[in-house]
């Protein structure tokens, strides 16, 4: 996989402003404030392509990033954060499900969930309609580094159970140290192959 050269293509705030489904997609899923600005811009090795901001709800499109030459990246407006009007919570809720549901192009998603908070029910939705939908999933626990250790260990295992997702089938990751980048892009080879591979 070349993660070479990325670059901002556009964002789509309606479904008519897809570009064309010419090469794999991986989306990128989380709610506000979980890390996925940094662990996106981690994973490509860039500080702010991807801009970090501190304002919940920042993103209100979906964000296409060109990869390589061949690749997109998707990133989802972030969820579960109150002050978000509700009508603009609605609008992202019915561009997230439709486009999901229907991107031929759609490799894998990547669900992103803060390893510091407790299972949320969001979280638990989104991942278990994702399986419904057939949709391949990578499930990965980001800022790791904030926590110890044994911390690290017990949250992930409280993770896995309310979210019902093996050990062997998520990622660690920290985008302060990197940890868990390699990890990361083996599995999204790994979907991205499987996708060619039903083609």
């Amino acid at each position: 996989m070349d993660l070479s050269n990325p670059g901002f293509l556009l964002s789509v705030h309606s479904l008519r402003q897809l570009p064309e489904a010419e090469f794999p997609e991986i989306a990128f899923a989380g709610r506000s404030n979980v890390g996925k600005s940094s662990l996106i811009n981690t994973l490509l090795g860039r500080k702010n392509l991807v801009k970090v901001s501190s304002r919940p709800g920042k993103t209100q499109g979906l964000n296409y990033f060109l990869v390589g030459k061949e690749l997109y990246f998707v990133d989802l407006p972030g969820y579960g954060y109150a002050k978000v009007e509700k009508q603009m919570q609605m609008g992202w809720q019915s561009l997230i499900t439709t486009y999901l549901e229907t991107r031929s192009s759609l490799a894998c998603v990547v669900v992103i969930l803060d390893i510091r908070h407790p299972p949320k029910e969001q979280d638990t939705q989104l991942l278990a309609w994702l399986k419904t939908m057939g949709i391949a999933i990578v499930p990965v626990y980001t800022k790791i580094d904030k926590l110890s250790g044994n911390e690290r260990f017990r949250n992930a295992e409280i993770l896995d159970a309310g979210h019902t997702i093996h050990p062997t089938d998520r990622i660690l990751f920290s985008a302060r140290t990197g940890q868990g980048r390699d990890e990361l892009e083996h599995a999204l080879e790994a979907c991205i192959a499987h996708k060619d591979l039903r083609r």
